[in-house]
């Protein structure tokens, strides 16, 4: 890797992370202001916003970019090399934090929210430029690769836990089975796992989006990021940071330096993935925590400030923590 790359490095990160706080502050400007209405309320702006977001906009996203995934030409080695260790670090962490619930320190969606926010990474505003600008084309595709089953692994893996938790909590006497099924439909009839399950099936197809769908389909995804910036700065005014800041610190660290230390450790010598793929597994890993894991808390109504703070904090120290994987990648190299 050449060392040219940290040299271009802070510019790439300062202005998006820059644009992103941006939004963010308006956000929280909205919320400070109550100009949507009061927090906390039976109409929670923020509440709603995310409920949008969750049953509009994000399906409409999945929707479209599973139909248009082109399997065969897809990198599943190096797919595998990154998906392995995210999987794995996800359950891991859900598995830890389900004593939480067993104590009655956690809601019963508490492990899942958690798990999702220790994994889930800003792959698009912070991700996709940064590929771009480190890596080139052949980063980029790899990059996009992994972007196209981000979601629908790791969300749809997050939606199916907290689904069964949330069974097992509100029906405790219930036999196994019948939980066992309700999670099931729960999962199936979802607004992530639904969306990914139809555009898969209409990819299996091999049928084309018609040009109307197409435009409708991707206008309304394009909603996503900033909508979820802009509740990023909601939650903020509405929900604070108090008693949260301990265990949002600790999310960063999983994600920041944890997540891409495993990742590094499996995809390179499990399997034996160099150069540019390396890189950018790695760097996708090191990636700030999503706006999607916010989004996840706010619709089971868990855990949403210190979703919210931990996402501000790893994306403030991610201008820090990624020169130094950048540098561990050329040193490695």
């Amino acid at each position: 890797m050449p060392s040219q790359i940290l040299a271009r490095m802070p510019s790439v990160v300062i202005f998006k992370l820059l644009a992103i706080f941006a939004i963010v502050v308006v956000g929280w400007i909205v919320g400070k202001l109550k100009w949507l209405g009061p927090g906390g309320s039976a109409a929670d702006p923020a509440r709603t916003l995310a409920n949008a977001a969750y049953f509009i906009f994000v399906p409409a996203l999945l929707f479209r970019t599973t139909a248009r995934i082109e399997f065969k030409t897809m990198p599943w080695g190096t797919l595998v090399a990154i998906f392995v260790p995210m999987v794995a670090m996800l359950l891991v962490v859900y598995a830890w934090q389900r004593r939480g619930v067993t104590r009655g320190a956690l809601p019963p969606a508490g492990p899942s929210v958690r798990a999702i926010t220790a994994v889930f990474g800003n792959s698009v505003q912070v991700g996709i430029p940064m590929a771009a600008a480190l890596f080139g084309e052949t980063g980029l595709a790899i990059h996009l690769a992994i972007v196209s089953l981000h979601a629908l692994v790791l969300l749809s893996l997050a939606t199916t836990l907290v689904e069964l938790d949330i069974a097992r909590h509100d029906h405790a006497d219930t036999h196994l089975v019948s939980t066992l099924l309700r999670t099931a439909r729960n999962t199936v009839i979802h607004p992530v796992v639904l969306p990914v399950l139809a555009g898969m099936a209409w990819n299996a197809l091999g049928l084309p989006l018609p040009a109307v769908t197409d435009e409708i389909l991707q206008t309304l995804g394009q909603a996503v990021v900033p909508l979820c910036l802009v509740l990023i700065g909601m939650s903020l005014a509405y929900y604070g940071v108090r008693g949260a800041v301990k265990t949002a610190l600790g999310l960063s660290v999983l994600k920041l330096l944890v997540l891409p230390t495993l990742v590094l450790t499996i995809a390179h010598w499990g399997f034996h993935l160099n150069g540019v793929a390396l890189a950018v597994v790695v760097m996708m890993a090191a990636m700030p925590i999503g706006s999607n894991a916010l989004i996840f808390a706010q619709r089971y109504r868990a855990l949403e400030a210190e979703t919210t703070a931990a996402t501000v904090f790893s994306t403030l120290a991610f201008a820090v923590t990624a020169p130094l994987w950048l540098m561990a990648l050329h040193a490695l190299a």
